[in-house]
């Protein structure tokens, strides 16, 4: 061994015995404050379950956004990602790849779409949803010239790229970032009427999580997504689903629209499908929508890489041969009826669908990130959002009796 490669093991190995506190120090002398982490340094995941450089154990009730939808380390993805990394992992879209034309097929069929486009990120398949919706725009619908609006909703959270946090109503996501980028009309979320006063012939779609996860974990009134989607119907606007966090399985069903049994014109997905390991994204439409971008108007070097494909093909036949959708259907159910019980005295609302969970705390009690604070303390790693509002969502793979653990220390810190 080199001596050059010696000191990189060294250096290595030392990082490795780092403490928690002289991790987060490194990361905070170093790194753009752009996040305010919880202070863990966790170093090792299996299922449901994290530990920290100390050994100390935590169970996971964040799940990267859905990022780890079906558990940190899944044996099966993991061998599959083993496997495509002694065979070929990379080609950029110069070439095809063996991976690449079977995954398209299978999300098709999953999703009941014509076409797939694949990107790395969440936020850059909602930029090619967006282009797309405004391609058709501009080609099918014949709106004119540069006057294409999409109609988005308050409390929404598709992204941070320049174009997404232009429609987005949080101050500190548009600060100092501006000039910001036209096109998008915001209206009330759940809120049909106003959606219905806002389009013109100008509208070319309407862009909707079917539950804001970073706005809340907020479900819409019921009805409102096939009201929606009818309007869109009769508009002839594109209804296009984002479905990053709440897609594959989240909810209770593959896809959060399922709920209300709507089919949207596109489907937007990410996080879950690259089975906790490799960031992958898709956008799903039909042949009039995606057939629009032809070469040159779009594309990403590593988009569809045949090592996220092969792990995002073992995800869509986990799904289909495993039914995780139903563990979180029932798992959640049970999660939110016992934390109902508990009656606890900082909770004024509870929300939920499927292992996917909202708590507001009362504000008089303490911010949402001071209570995740005092339950990573007793074990338990969950996110803040909206200031007063805890989000729980554990992988879909969490046992029935961890939930029971959790909730009795869910139980110690929300009723003090």
């Amino acid at each position: 061994m080199s001596a050059a490669a010696e000191n990189q093991k060294g250096s290595i190995m030392e990082h490795h015995r780092l403490s928690s506190l002289e991790h987060i120090d490194l990361n905070n002398r170093y790194a753009a404050p752009n996040y305010a982490p919880l202070d863990v340094v966790l170093t090792r995941g299996e299922g449901s379950w994290l530990w920290d450089v100390e050994g100390r154990k935590y169970l996971d009730m964040l799940s990267g956004y859905s990022a780890v939808n079906f558990g940190h380390c899944n044996h099966r993805f993991v061998r599959t990602a083993t496997d495509q990394l002694k065979r070929l992992t990379m080609t950029s879209r110069s070439f095809f790849s063996d991976q690449m034309g079977p995954l398209l097929q299978e999300l098709c069929d999953l999703a009941g779409m014509e076409r797939c486009l694949l990107m790395n990120t969440g936020a850059e398949a909602v930029e090619t949803a967006i282009k797309a919706a405004r391609r058709w725009g501009y080609e099918v619908k014949k709106v004119r010239p540069n006057r294409a609006e999409i109609i988005v909703f308050g409390g929404n959270f598709h992204g941070r790229t320049t174009t997404i946090i232009s429609f987005s109503d949080s101050p500190e996501s548009q600060r100092d970032f501006g000039p910001l980028t036209p096109g998008f009309v915001m209206v009330p979320y759940g809120n049909l009427d106003a959606v219905r006063s806002a389009i013109t012939a100008d509208t070319v779609a309407v862009l909707v999580e079917p539950i804001q996860g970073e706005g809340g974990v907020i479900i819409p009134p019921e009805g409102f997504l096939r009201s929606l989607r009818q309007l869109c119907r009769e508009e002839r606007v594109l209804f296009v689903a984002d479905e990053i966090q709440t897609g594959l399985c989240r909810t209770g069903k593959v896809f959060a629209c399922e709920h209300e049994e709507v089919h949207p014109d596109m489907y937007i997905l990410g996080k879950s499908l690259g089975g906790g390991i490799v960031p992958i994204s898709a956008v799903l439409a039909s042949g009039e929508i995606l057939d629009l971008l032809i070469p040159g108007s779009h594309g990403s070097t590593f988009g569809g890489n045949p090592f996220a494909c092969a792990i995002a093909r073992d995800v869509v036949a986990y799904i289909k041969e495993e039914r995780p959708e139903d563990t979180s259907a029932y798992l959640g159910s049970y999660l939110l009826n016992q934390l109902r019980q508990l009656r606890l005295s900082n909770v004024i609302e509870l929300r939920g669908r499927g292992l996917f969970l909202g708590i507001d705390v009362n504000h008089s009690a303490g911010k949402a990130k001071e209570f995740c604070h005092r339950l990573k303390d007793r074990g338990i790693l969950c996110k803040d959002t909206r200031t007063y509002t805890i989000r729980l969502s554990p992988p879909l793979v969490t046992r029935k009796d961890d939930l029971d653990w959790a909730l009795e220390q869910i139980k110690a810190v929300l009723e003090r």
